[in-house]
């Protein structure tokens, strides 16, 4: 009979610690649902507003900590409204990053979305990073860095997030197709 309780012990702590975990994965799947549904919120605020070309609306959704440290935010936004040609006929996430921090209170979440969005004239990959939470600095809170290219040119302007982590609206240096990534600032 002490084999039984014990057995039962055991099985019931297993159960125990088995529906803990269950229920951290449930929040996981919870917040990762909101991540994707924000992200993917963000990309379609972002195709509007490239499609109306309001340069007020796409300089408010950045934080004032990329606008900032961004070398000319004007220029990236001409660049950018002219580069995306044609009506979007649909889009597609391509992968997603999400770093989360909460030390004793201090929350930070940065979250880097990859997106295919084709025209109907052109496909373009788009990269936005953006910070959803910042509880000690609230202004850094919003896009930090947006790139959007031609997907032909992926291998020469399109990299790792942590080399397109670039404050601002993502302009080459040069109509030629090549990069120099700007040192990033602190």
């Amino acid at each position: 009979m002490n084999k039984k309780i014990v057995f039962l012990l055991f099985l019931i702590n297993i159960l125990l610690l088995s529906s803990c975990s269950l229920g951290g994965s449930r929040t996981e799947m919870l917040n990762k649902d909101s991540d994707d549904k924000k992200a993917d919120a963000r990309l379609e605020q972002v195709i509007e507003v490239i499609k109306n070309k309001d340069k007020d609306v796409l300089e408010s959704m950045f934080s004032k900590q990329a606008l900032d440290e961004a070398d000319d935010f004007e220029g990236g936004m001409d660049y950018l409204f002219e580069l995306l040609q044609g009506d979007v006929t649909s889009w597609e996430r391509d992968g997603q990053i999400v770093d989360e921090t909460n030390e004793y209170g201090h929350r930070t979440k940065e979250v880097k979305s990859f997106y295919i969005v084709e025209t109907d004239k052109q496909k373009y990959l788009f990269f936005l990073l953006e910070y959803t939470v910042n509880t000690d600095h609230p202004d850094n809170v919003g896009l930090y860095a947006l790139r959007v290219i031609k997907v032909e040119d992926k291998e020469t302007q399109f990299g790792s997030w942590q080399k397109m982590k670039i404050p601002g609206v993502y302009k080459p240096k040069d109509n030629k197709n090549t990069e120099t990534t700007p040192s990033i600032k602190p």
